[in-house]
């Protein structure tokens, strides 16, 4: 069911739709990406052994492992994200892999989504009062905030996140981001073909959970605006892999990986065929944690009791970055620096003793 449901909408989603035009600026435009819950270990070494045959998660291991097995890691991760290790292994930098040395860490203790959220996205940990994932507006001021207040950049950033409870993540109301997340529909007069359609067709295509829509929605629909509005800040919460990471369904973790590898690549692509964005553009992707390695049960979860799940990873790449591709020596990164350097490329006026983190040194050779 599921899958014909992917590729009928995926045949929809081929339609064409009207876009708008923007002047360009010299600011830099940051596009800054997630992924649920994607383990630092299918990032570097592609499909795990001991789970891609296991038939307790894996419907059809043959087909999976077709798609996505060797027994050289290297080959494995390039079959499951190609735009990562074909592409951004080129031009930009891939930090996280710790059997090299390369360790990006959480900060925050707690392990699950929204205090790695908010740790992104404010440069701070907050385990006092971010210890849960409820819908409790974020008293903590994010990078996105932050720009939106500064004159330059009113009005130039938007969110879009496949879980419901982004819009408190980013406490909407009082930021005035907008965040469309969940299951909410484009808004506005001045709605586009695509825009239209994906309204239509949103409510019609169920979702195997409750508080979080299909990636391709949350896709589609940001894509959208930057083809219409051109925002200069735009975040993008892709949910997929952790819930059916969740819901012990490691083929689909596995397609829904490989999926959002060719979303981001089609964003890449129309950033460097629009002028607004074309060589002017930072792409920052990393995770809101890691999750366990038992094959028997704790890959499926994490939190502050599954061993491993603060160990993330980074992704860089775009205007600024020098390229280093996969980073093989010791160092030592934490997601809380990602605020920070956002606020730097941006040159905001953040105070520097709100976030923890230091801004990365994206351009250091």
């Amino acid at each position: 069911m599921k899958k014909s449901i992917f590729i009928v909408a995926g045949i929809a989603f081929t339609l064409c739709s009207n876009v708008g035009f923007a002047q360009k600026t010299e600011n830099t435009k940051v596009i800054l990406i997630t992924l649920d819950g994607l383990r630092w270990q299918e990032l570097f070494t592609g499909a795990d052994s001991l789970l891609v045959a296991n038939k307790e998660y894996v419907q059809d291991t043959t087909e999976l492992k077709e798609k996505f097995w060797d027994k050289a890691p290297k080959v494995r991760r390039e079959a499951l994200m190609p735009f990562f290790w074909k592409d951004v292994a080129e031009m930009g930098q891939i930090h996280g892999n710790r059997m090299l040395g390369s360790k990006v860490d959480l900060t925050n203790k707690m392990w699950f989504s929204y205090p790695g959220y908010n740790e992104i996205l404010t440069g701070k940990a907050d385990d006092a009062r971010i210890d849960s994932n409820d819908k409790i507006p974020n008293p903590n001021t994010t990078i996105l905030e932050i720009a939106n207040n500064d004159p330059k950049y009113k009005g130039k950033v938007a969110v879009f996140g496949s879980w419901d409870v982004f819009p408190y993540i980013v406490n909407e109301e009082r930021s005035g981001v907008p965040v469309n997340a969940g299951f909410e529909l484009a808004k506005g007069s001045n709605l586009t073909d695509r825009e239209k359609f994906l309204n239509e067709l949103q409510p019609k295509v169920p979702s195997p959970w409750g508080a979080v829509r299909l990636d391709a929605f949350t896709h589609y629909y940001a894509l959208e605006k930057m083809k219409k509005d051109h925002p200069e800040l735009m975040y993008i919460a892709y949910g997929e892999t952790d819930d059916f990471a969740h819901d012990g369904e490691y083929d689909s973790y596995l397609k829904s990986a490989h999926t959002t590898d060719t979303l981001i690549e089609e964003l890449w692509k129309f950033t460097q065929n629009d002028d607004f964005y074309k060589d002017n553009t930072l792409f920052i992707i990393t995770t809101d944690h890691g999750r366990g390695t038992d094959p028997l049960e704790t890959w499926k979860g994490h939190g502050s009791n599954v061993k491993g799940a603060g160990g993330v990873w980074m992704v860089l790449f775009g205007k600024g970055v020098t390229p280093k591709g996969e980073v093989k020596q010791q160092e030592q990164l934490y997601s809380d620096q990602i605020a920070p350097t956002v606020s730097k490329v941006l040159g905001l006026t953040a105070d520097p003793n709100k976030m923890k983190g230091k801004p990365l040194d994206i351009s250091k050779k």
